[in-house]
């Protein structure tokens, strides 16, 4: 299996005196781009299996959004011009002299993916479609549709990457966002879905940035939006509590100027709208964060197929791999997961993983190593797991 296990030398990034997170929330164009393209790639494996009882080759991972131009105003402001969203990607059209609507079911997918993730964003009046959607190159169908014992064959050579567990700093980051869309907004509706929460802490000392749309409709006017502010910086202040006992300081919003009336005022809850475009792959990695202190894969993951992309089901098993290592096996501090394909060979037989390991005191990483292979082979044997998830949105990709 190719399965490399040796001791990382480094400070955890827990005891590091600097550490940086980002996380973009759905709402933002880079975090739409991403889960429309994964939208899109999910329609089509389902309705590949409906009609075939297989998952046909397609990638959609080059989605673009083009902003478009509002006029937000207390009480309800309006789209100018609307946003411009680019479908565009690789799939398979034909089939044993079957043609699949391909442009309709992404279409529908997209459609029903800003309906469900964005509360004020009408897809038919506030964004204009364009479906370009080609068909795959012959090398990379043929390779598509190549198996061994079953297993799909890598259509790339390229790395994933995973690490566990999280800090304390990047569970607040990610969760700050998260409980933001689904709980906060269902209190106060003038909150939007574009979110960003960027962390830094400082020693023992962590300050959290949250840049958060509103919706003009819900606020009448300057207090109104104040007091938005100020009610969502004392719930964040409450929340981040249940996720570390250090000191964390909150800032909502720093580029209002009241007195010049720059605010962050919308009409639809993303900056999408006027002036910020977004692209797959720009935002978020596979486990929903930006983190610039630990190893990261460039790959875009949302939008790749789920049967032999690897740029996408390594990034995902990665990161399965270093929490189960760590969960499971005693005396891990910090644990690093390195996946590297060979464009076809089957994707259970990686050309190498390298798995990194900080132990915790006392502990001998050679001690770690037969159970750290045993649980990375069983991923590898049992890999068809993650393309079930993922075709059925279980696991989440940004």
């Amino acid at each position: 299996m190719n399965i490399h296990v040796q001791r990382l030398t480094q400070i955890p990034i827990e005891r590091q005196k600097v550490e940086i997170v980002e996380r973009k929330g759905v709402g933002h164009p880079d975090s739409l781009a991403d889960g429309i393209a994964e939208s899109m790639s999910r329609a089509l494996s389902k309705e590949y299996i409906k009609r075939f009882g297989i998952v046909l080759h397609h990638n959609t991972d080059e989605t673009q959004i083009v902003a478009g131009s509002s006029k937000p105003s207390f009480g309800g402001g309006e789209i100018v011009r609307p946003i411009f969203i680019l479908l565009v990607g690789r799939a398979t059209k034909e089939f044993e002299g079957n043609w699949i609507p391909t442009d309709k079911i992404v279409l529908k997918a997209a459609k029903e993916y800003i309906r469900s993730t964005m509360a004020n964003l009408d897809p038919d009046e506030d964004i204009v479609f364009d479906v370009r959607i080609g068909e795959g190159s012959t090398n990379l169908q043929d390779v598509f549709m190549r198996k061994k014992g079953g297993v799909p064959h890598a259509n790339d050579t390229s790395f994933g990457i995973g690490f566990a567990p999280l800090t304390e700093t990047e569970k607040i980051v990610y969760n700050v966002e998260r409980r933001i869309y689904k709980e906060f907004r269902k209190k106060e509706k003038a909150v939007g879905e574009d979110v960003k929460v960027m962390g830094l802490r400082e020693g023992d000392k962590i300050t959290l940035t949250v840049a958060c749309a509103t919706v003009d409709r819900f606020l009448s006017n300057l207090k109104d939006y104040i007091a938005v502010k100020d009610s969502l910086k004392l719930w964040i202040e409450d929340i981040v509590k249940e996720y570390t006992d250090r000191c964390v300081e909150v800032h909502v919003n720093t580029a209002d100027d009241y007195e010049r009336g720059c605010i962050y005022l919308t009409v639809t809850g993303t900056s999408a709208e006027c002036g910020d475009d977004g692209s797959v792959g720009r935002g978020n990695r596979c486990n929903g964060l930006i983190t610039p202190y630990r190893p990261m894969s460039l790959e875009a993951s949302a939008g790749k197929n789920p049967i032999n992309h690897v740029g996408k089901i390594y990034n995902v098993l990665a990161n399965f791999i270093a929490r189960d290592c760590y969960e499971n096996v005693e005396g891990i501090e910090e644990v690093y997961v390195k996946i590297l394909s060979q464009i076809g060979k089957p994707i259970n037989e990686p050309k190498a993983v390298d798995i990194q390991i900080i132990p915790k005191n006392g502990y001998e990483v050679e001690r770690m190593e037969r159970s750290v292979v045993e649980i990375t082979e069983k991923w590898l044997e049992d890999i068809g797991k993650v393309t079930d998830k993922l075709i059925n949105g279980e696991i989440d990709v940004f």
